[in-house]
């Protein structure tokens, strides 16, 4: 099992799919690792060698900015907008959505089970 960015890949799984177990890869930029390290597309991770498993990690390392260090950032981001009071801060601290959607309905997601309102009933 191969070891990249602190993450086990999967062996049995092609690598562009593979790659995309950690967190910050997405198809578009496992296709681009793999094609800048000169992997086939159709390749399996147990059929790598270890040179080029290590030229993946490089040029994971040096190029893409991945678990830890983009969730770190993404929180960051999120910590600032509530320091400042920004309107999305806000939402942030609230737990309610925070990119306009409606909350009459819906937004089960984000405010959790519905908790019933005592008198409410005739």
């Amino acid at each position: 099992m191969a070891r990249i960015a602190g993450v086990n890949i999967p062996t049995a799984k092609r690598v562009v799919i593979a790659l995309q177990y950690i967190h910050g890869i997405g198809p578009k930029f496992a296709s681009d690792i793999c094609a800048k390290v000169g992997i086939p597309a159709e390749r399996r991770v147990n059929q790598l060698t270890d040179d080029e498993v290590l030229r993946i990690r490089e040029t994971i390392d040096s190029d893409y900015k991945v678990e830890g260090d983009l969730r770190r950032e993404t929180a960051m981001n999120i910590k600032r907008l509530m320091d400042m009071v920004a309107y999305r801060g806000l939402r942030h601290r609230k737990g309610l959505p925070v990119r306009g959607q409606r909350t009459h309905t819906n937004a089960r997601t984000r405010k959790g089970p519905a908790k019933p309102i005592a008198g409410k009933k005739k």
